[in-house]
């Protein structure tokens, strides 16, 4: 998992929204709506993002179509120390 994160969070472009999303989501769990809105960017631009962040198991996502939210996966839970180092390095 932990190079998963490297790569989804910075080998990839758009890595560094990923982090933005990953942060918000971790603060507070939110639709793609609020997320845009607190991230100040596209909505289609967030639903990109999820998508991959829910491809490769990094945000769970609970309910369905438009009003679901999203909040960090278990598996990326277990391994948030590596997530804490990718935004550090990030910042």
């Amino acid at each position: 998992m932990e190079g998963v994160l490297w790569y989804v969070l910075t080998g990839t472009r758009g890595g560094e929204n990923r982090v933005r999303i990953m942060r918000a989501i971790d603060d507070r769990p939110r639709n793609a709506n609020q997320l845009a809105d607190a991230l100040d960017l596209d909505y289609t631009t967030i639903r990109h993002h999820l998508d991959v962040l829910m491809d490769n198991n990094m945000v769970d996502r609970q309910g369905d179509n438009y009003g679901a939210i999203y909040l960090p996966s278990g598996q990326v839970r277990s391994h948030w120390e590596t997530v804490e180092d990718i935004i550090e390095r990030i910042d």
